[in-house]
């Protein structure tokens, strides 16, 4: 079995999850705690007024939420992150019922894609359900009433949707009592959302939910990979410090020695400097690895590891 075959985060299903280090939460916890601390304090202050926006006083839920008409500046940036954190204070089920559907299919889908990419997958949902949202609103979509959106719902939804993808025949409980495939739940969901964007029925933001599961389609049906938007530059710099400009005056590079006739050809093909940068090379994959997941890893990577393996395997001969 190569290295690309190999899985170097063994599943734990425990509060702490598989993606962390010791002494850590997971994500999935980190993410629950988080909004469940959020809750309380918005409900604590909820009656207060000691916040004052632009001369005007509000609340601190008041100050988490995402208006339908933002300011047009980057002064007011937080909201498109706040939002999914602040849940409705009329009734604890809004996020309990949040937390409930990310505890369940949230830890799972960290263990494919580790516990650093999930939390990038999780903001990115929610700052994507949000535009959605926001998008839909233009216009005043609200009979040109000032709305606010508030709740982890989009990005549950996006988990949710890699959740089937990856699981499509897994066996659910409809309210917990009816058995259903996973594929036929993502269906249900999504077509009551529509129907409900579409009438704009109840108290519900559900372009927000469609937003947060089209991204997580997309995620899980692409294959992406959001760290590496983050490592993006530093290989650009890497592939640049590869490249040599060979000018006219420039001597021509040393060609290797021929091989001697009792030399293996697989000694007299590799070269000390071949052997360090597929070093250097696995080292960082593996790094990616404990990182990321297994799941983040190009095509070109995997098979930088298959090749470090059979390199492996024949000096072991």
């Amino acid at each position: 079995m190569g290295f690309a075959d190999r899985r170097y985060t063994p599943s734990d299903r425990s509060w702490r999850g598989s993606s962390s280090g010791f002494g850590e939460w997971s994500a999935v916890t980190t993410l629950v705690i988080a909004n469940c601390a959020v809750w309380i304090v918005c409900l604590l202050a909820h009656d207060l007024r000691p916040l004052a926006l632009f001369g005007e006083p509000a609340t601190l839920p008041d100050l988490l939420a995402l208006a339908s008409s933002p300011r047009l500046d980057l002064v007011e940036a937080w909201r498109f992150v706040t939002y999914g954190f602040a849940h409705s204070m009329a009734t604890p089920w809004h996020l309990a019922l949040n937390m409930l559907a990310l505890w369940f299919f949230g830890p799972e889908v960290e263990d494919r894609v580790g516990r650093t990419e999930f939390f990038r997958f999780w903001f990115a949902a929610v700052l994507v359900s949000g535009l959605v949202w926001l998008a839909s609103m233009v216009g005043g979509g609200d009979g040109g009433r000032t709305t606010f959106l508030v709740g982890a719902s989009g990005a549950v939804m996006a988990t949710l949707a890699v959740f089937i993808w990856h699981n499509p025949h897994r066996e659910l409980l409809l309210w917990g009592i009816l058995p259903i495939p996973a594929w036929a739940l993502g269906i249900l969901y999504f077509f009551s959302d529509v129907n409900g964007a579409y009438h704009h029925s109840g108290n519900v933001a559900h372009v927000a939910h469609i937003g947060g599961a089209m991204f997580g389609l997309a995620y899980a049906w692409r294959g992406w990979d959001l760290g590496d938007l983050v490592e993006a530059p530093g290989r650009l710099l890497q592939a640049q410090s590869r490249f040599r400009i060979l000018r006219p005056d420039d001597e021509p590079p040393a060609r290797p020695a021929p091989r001697r006739g009792g030399e293996p050809a697989a000694a007299a093909s590799e070269s000390p400097a071949l052997d360090a940068e597929l070093h250097e090379s696995v080292d960082r994959i593996l790094e990616k690895i404990s990182r990321s997941g297994e799941a983040s890893l190009t095509p070109e990577e995997r098979d930088t590891l298959t090749r470090a393996s059979r390199r492996l395997k024949e000096r072991l001969r």
